[in-house]
């Protein structure tokens, strides 16, 4: 899978969101909203963000989402890989400083593919 073809799935979840706006939680968030992607936001410690529904983890999302985008820590990116395999998620996409080996071996066990890239980046080079 490449970084490419997640870009063509329409439908994501941003687990690591933040109110901060000079933080990547937020501005990833917001530049998938921006670029017509139906994007869910995922922080257990936040109800809110710009008007729009947080949800808690994967499993509160109304619908399962084609791709997932990590922008948390990597323990934390390593713990949400068997959440995506539990919901059937096959595509996460890890920002840089998200990743780590640990979580990709997980996502091959899962059979879930795993990207490491900027999804800002990427998206501006289309």
């Amino acid at each position: 899978m490449s970084v490419r073809t997640m870009l063509d799935k329409k439908s994501w979840a941003v687990v690591g969101v933040s109110k901060n706006k000079r933080k990547f939680g937020y501005k990833v968030y917001k530049r998938l909203k921006d670029a017509g992607y139906t994007v869910y936001a995922v922080n257990p410690n936040l109800s809110e963000l710009d008007g729009d529904q947080v949800y808690a983890d994967l499993a509160s999302l109304p619908e399962v989402p084609e791709v997932v985008n990590c922008v948390v820590p990597p323990e934390v990116t390593t713990s949400i890989i068997p959440q995506c395999a539990e919901e059937g998620i096959k595509y996460v996409w890890m920002q840089p400083g998200s990743d780590c080996r640990e979580a990709f071996a997980l996502a091959e066990e899962n059979n879930i593919e795993a990207e490491r890239a900027c999804v800002m980046v990427e998206l501006g080079r289309r």
